[in-house]
C-alpha cells in the first residue's frame, strides 16, 4: 500500500558546521517571510499609520458604539497586506526559471535584494502609493525566496533527516513572526513613528538571507542539472562530510539525466504521470492557507480587538500566539521524520477543528456587535487560538512547504513547486485582502467556514496523501506514486519520455 511509509535508503554522512551554517543561514529566507506575516497586522492596527494612510478607519474606530466586525472593513487597508502576495504569485514562475537555469543560490541572492529595497522603501513612504510599492518588492522577494528556499533545503538535506532540515524553512517563518510581534510590542508607543520601525526592521532578516546567499554552496542536483557533474561531486563530499558519496551521486545522476529528456518542464507538468504530485503540491499549499492560520496570524491584533482587548493588550496576546507557534515547530522537526507526515496532518485536522468550531460557538453566543467578550470567554479565545496555531504548526504549516519539495520528480521539481508556491500565495491573497469584509459579513460564522474546510482536508489525507517519509527524493515516482493505490493509475510506462 502506497499510503504507509516507505522503505528508507540512507547514505553515508555526517555532520559538518558548513552544513549546519548552511542550513540556517538558507533558512533565513523563512525569517523574511515570517517577519513580514507578523509586522502586518500589527502595523495596520497602530493608530499613527492610520491617521496617515487610513483617517477613515481611524475615525470608525473612535466612535463609540464601533462595530466589532467591520471597524477594519476597508479595501485599501487589506491591499496593503494582500500587495505582497499577489505580487510574490506573479513572480514564483519567473523565480522558477531563475532556480532551474541559474541555480537555487542565485535565486535566493535575488529574493533578499528585492526584499531589502522594498523593505526601505515601506519604512520611509510619505504616500500609500509608496508603501504599496514597497510593499510589491518584496513580494518580489517572497515569490523568489519561498521558491528557492525549501527547495534547496530539501536537497541538501541527508534523506533521513529531509523532514527536520526542510522544516527549519517553516520553523524561521515562525520565529520570524515572533520577532515581528515583539517589535510591534515595542513600538506601539513610539509616536508618531512605531510603524516606520517596524516596517523597516524588516531589512534585518534581509541582509541575513543576502549575507546567507553568499556564503551557502549551491545544491549537487542544480549543479548536475546544468552539466558541473565534477563541481556536484565536491559540494556533496563537502556537505556529507565524508568521502563515500558515489552511490548517492550516481541517483542524483540517474534523476537529472531522466530529467534532461524534458526540455520544456511547464509542459511536462500536464501529462498524466505529473497529475499526483501536482494535485498534491498544489492542493497542500491552498488547505494550508484553508486552515484560516495567516487569516488569524495576519489579523491576529485586530483579531483580540474586536473581542475585547486593547491595543496593547492584543499585541501582548499576538507575542503568546508567537511563543507558540515556533515553540510547536519543533515539535514536526523532532516527529516529522519519526512519526511520518500523515500521522502529523492527522492529528492536526482534528485539533485545529475542536479549536476553530470551539472559537466560533462562543462568539456566535456571546459577542454581539457592540459589546466586548466577558474576560473569561475573552482569556477562553486566547487559549483556544493558541491550540488551534499548536496543532498547525506541528502539522500543515511545516508540511504545506516540505512536501511540494519532496513530491515532484527533477525534470519538473523547480515548474511543480513553482506551481504550488503560487497556488499558496494566491489564496494568501485572496484571504489577506478578503479576510476583514469576511469577518465583517460572515461575523463569528468566519471560523465555522474555516472548520468546514479542516474537514475537507482530513478526508484528503486519509485517501489521497501518500506517506513520504524515508524516499529518496530522485526517487520519488518509484517509491511513492507507483505504490499509491489510487496514483498508480497515473504512472505510465512512458513517463520519463519528453
Amino acid at each position: 500500500m502506497g499510503l504507509g511509509p516507505v522503505a528508507q535508503e540512507n547514505f553515508p554522512w555526517k555532520l559538518t558546521p558548513y552544513v549546519v551554517v548552511c542550513w540556517l543561514l538558507a533558512a533565513c529566507g523563512g525569517l523574511m517571510f515570517g517577519y513580514d506575516i507578523g509586522i502586518s497586522g500589527g502595523v495596520t492596527g497602530m493608530d499613527d499609520f492610520l491617521i496617515k494612510f487610513f483617517p477613515n478607519i481611524y475615525q470608525r474606530k473612535l466612535r463609540a458604539h464601533e462595530n466589532n466586525y467591520c471597524k477594519f472593513d476597508d479595501q485599501r487597508l487589506q491591499l496593503f497586506t494582500s500587495s505582497l502576495y499577489l505580487s510574490a504569485l506573479v513572480s514564483s514562475f519567473l523565480a522558477s526559471k531563475v532556480c532551474s537555469s541559474k541555480g537555487r543560490k542565485p535565486t535566493i541572492l535575488v529574493a533578499s535584494a528585492f526584499f531589502l529595497i522594498g523593505s526601505a522603501i515601506s519604512a520611509l513612504a510619505q504616500h500609500l502609493w509608496m508603501v504599496i510599492i514597497g510593499r510589491v518588492l518584496m513580494g518580489v522577494g517572497v515569490g523568489f525566496g519561498n521558491e528557492a528556499v525549501p527547495l534547496f533545503l530539501s536537497e541538501i538535506a541527508p534523506v533521513q533527516h529531509r523532514g527536520a532540515v526542510n522544516i527549519l524553512f517553516q520553523l524561521f517563518v515562525t520565529i520570524g513572526i515572533l520577532i515581528a510581534n515583539l517589535v510591534n510590542f515595542g513600538t506601539l508607543s513610539i509616536h508618531p513613528i512605531g510603524w516606520r520601525v517596524s516596517l523597516g526592521g524588516a531589512v534585518v532578516p534581509a541582509i541575513l538571507l543576502l549575507v546567507g546567499s553568499i556564503v551557502i554552496t549551491e545544491t549537487p542536483t542544480s549543479l548536475i542539472e546544468r552539466d558541473r557533474t565534477e563541481e556536484a561531486r565536491n559540494v556533496l563530499r563537502k556537505i556529507r562530510g565524508v568521502d563515500e558519496i558515489d552511490k548517492e551521486l550516481e541517483q542524483i545522476m540517474e534523476g537529472c539525466q531522466q530529467a534532461k529528456l524534458v526540455k520544456r518542464p511547464f509542459k511536462e507538468l500536464m501529462k498524466k504521470q505529473s497529475v499526483p504530485p501536482l494535485v498534491i503540491g498544489v492542493l497542500m499549499q491552498v488547505f494550508q492557507q484553508m486552515t484560516g492560520i495567516n487569516a488569524v496570524m495576519f489579523y491576529a491584533p485586530i483579531l483580540f480587538q474586536t473581542v475585547g482587548f486593547k491595543s496593547d493588550g492584543s499585541l501582548l496576546s499576538a507575542v503568546i500566539i508567537g511563543l507558540v507557534n515556533v515553540f510547536s515547530t519543533l515539535v514536526s522537526v523532532y516527529g516529522v521524520d519519526k512519526f511520518g507526515r500523515r500521522v502529523l496532518l492527522l492529528q492536526a485536522c482534528v485539533q485545529m477543528f475542536i479549536s476553530q468550531m470551539a472559537i466560533g460557538i462562543i462568539l456566535i453566543l456571546q459577542l454581539s456587535d457592540t459589546n466586548s467578550l466577558p474576560k473569561g470567554s475573552a482569556v477562553l479565545v486566547v487559549i483556544l487560538t493558541c491550540t488551534f496555531v499548536m496543532s498547525f504548526a506541528w502539522s500543515w504549516g511545516p508540511l504545506g512547504w516540505l512536501i511540494p519539495s519532496e513530491i515532484f520528480p527533477v525534470e519538473t521539481r523547480t515548474a511543480g513547486y513553482a506551481f504550488a508556491v503560487s497556488s499558496n500565495m494566491l489564496f494568501t491573497f485572496i484571504l489577506a485582502q478578503g479576510f476583514l469584509s469576511m469577518l465583517c459579513h460572515l461575523r463569528s460564522y468566519v471560523f465555522i467556514f474555516f472548520s468546514a474546510w479542516i474537514v475537507l482536508m482530513g478526508t484528503f489525507v486519509i485517501f489521497l496523501m501518500p506517506e513520504t517519509k524515508g524516499a529518496p527524493i530522485d526517487m520519488v515516482a518509484e517509491r511513492v506514486w507507483k505504490k499509491h493505490p489510487v496514483w498508480k493509475k497515473f504512472m505510465d510506462d512512458d513517463e520519463n519520455q519528453a
